[in-house]
């Protein structure tokens, strides 16, 4: 008789699990990780109360709890929870709930807080995936003819690799005309992408940060006159898994993951329109952002500090709409202000223009200053400019859905970073290896 109750409370339970599940959106999603918290995300698509359980995997009879959040509308059912019961270098296991019952998911549900390591030792081994335009179908709302989105799969390829975190590097959302006059459009939008169900998995146990451009912000190439910023900056933050922004308005933040920095500039909140012929200088960051990230980038002891932005950064080609069409004399201020304040170990990370490339120029005392651009994911693939780089490292143009693998590892002393780029199919295109101590001034 007990060995009946037994079964029937179980199955009990794991109907009740199953009819929550109706009221899962989107997610779990892990956000950022410090040593002492991280953040854990849900969608849902009523009102919902919502709250995460988590344990260290090496004591899972010590469980955790976030508190309780009820899901509504006016904030698209999303829940932001902090698992703040951290200890540094741990790997945990979490698990959701919805309206109290728990909701299992098909695949592994974690995340790590960041190790403790300086006067320690030499920095944790890491790796990370970044790329950047991610389309995804919606038939109603295209443009009639070949659908622009494919080759979703790409996101179960990023998840078996399972890098430390992920950084999207803009266009991670395609606004349509239908969605971008309107809250109800621009989280629409966000809510349809954010619901792949190729990116689940990925989500669940791979950190998430971002940056955006212009189809994540609003219309097609749009700057600081677009009407709706305010709500697109209140979504983009509702949905990204970033951990503080520098500054009231737009979306530029900053991150440390082990011995690297991340600043991630917002190349759309105060960029000059293109059409302003009567301005003499033109900004893509402008001087508020510009200030900021020279002081960061001069206080940093990073061994790589990679600067994320939406527009290409090095490439001088004349088409597209790559940073020295529209803003030459900020984009040159920035190399000089390099040069001249003798920062060391920078890279950037763009997106943009559907096509991979390495772009590279020297600096003095023979400091090369590269420029990873990873496109598209998913998007429709751009072959009509993307030989047109005279920067280009040779043999590291990719024309097809990609994205990049970034490894750091070895001693502090002797640190390195490894590129390696993999189309849709998880097949590796080419791989590169820059070591911290060549990206110095003498």
């Amino acid at each position: 008789m007990k060995k009946l109750i037994f079964i029937l409370a179980t199955l009990l339970i794991n109907l009740q699990g199953f009819s929550q599940v109706e009221f899962l959106q989107s997610g779990p999603m892990v956000g950022y990780s410090t040593m002492k918290e991280a953040l854990l995300w849900v969608q849902t698509n009523k009102p919902t109360s919502v709250f995460f359980k988590y344990w260290d995997i090496n004591k899972p009879d010590i469980i955790y709890q976030t508190k309780t959040i009820q899901t509504n509308k006016e904030k698209a059912f999303v829940a932001r929870l902090i698992a703040d019961k951290l200890e540094p270098n741990t790997n945990y296991q979490y698990a959701l709930y919805i309206n109290d019952t728990l909701v299992s998911r098909p695949y592994k549900l974690s995340f790590q807080s960041q190790p403790l390591w300086k006067w320690r030792g030499d920095a944790p081994d890491f790796s990370f995936a970044t790329g950047s335009c991610a389309y995804i179908n919606e038939t109603v709302y295209d443009r009639p003819g070949t659908p622009y989105g494919s080759d979703y799969k790409i996101f179960i390829d990023i998840y078996k690799k399972h890098p430390d975190f992920m950084l999207w590097l803009g266009d991670n959302v395609y606004l349509r005309e239908a969605d971008w006059n309107s809250k109800t459009g621009i989280q629409y939008r966000y809510t349809h992408t954010r619901s792949t169900k190729e990116m689940q998995a990925m989500l669940g146990s791979i950190h998430q940060y971002a940056i955006w451009d212009d189809h994540d912000y609003g219309p097609d190439n749009s700057d600081r006159s677009y009407s709706m910023k305010r709500t697109t900056e209140e979504t983009f933050k509702l949905f990204s898994g970033n951990s503080n922004y520098i500054f009231d308005e737009g979306s530029t933040g900053f991150f440390q993951w082990a011995d690297c920095d991340f600043f991630l500039l917002d190349d759309r909140y105060w960029r000059t329109p293109n059409n302003r012929t009567d301005i003499k200088e033109h900004h893509i960051i402008g001087d508020r952002q510009l200030q900021w990230l020279l002081d960061a980038l001069s206080n940093s002891t990073a061994s790589f500090k990679f600067i994320a932005v939406g527009s290409q950064f090095l490439n001088p080609s004349e088409s597209g709409e790559r940073y020295i069409n529209y803003a030459p004399e900020e984009r040159l201020r920035i190399i000089k202000s390099i040069e001249r304040l003798k920062i060391n170990g920078v890279l950037f990370l763009t997106g943009d223009v559907h096509h991979t490339e390495l772009s590279k120029i020297d600096l003095k005392e023979g400091y090369p200053l590269y420029d990873l651009t990873a496109s598209p994911f998913t998007s429709g693939v751009s072959r009509w400019h993307s030989k047109d780089n005279p920067t280009q490292v040779e043999g590291t143009l990719v024309e097809d859905h990609n994205y990049a693998l970034l490894k750091v590892s070895g001693t502090l002393k002797e640190r390195q970073l490894e590129i390696i780029i993999y189309n849709k199919d998880g097949k590796k295109q080419w791989a590169k290896v820059i070591t911290a101590n060549s990206l110095k001034f003498n």
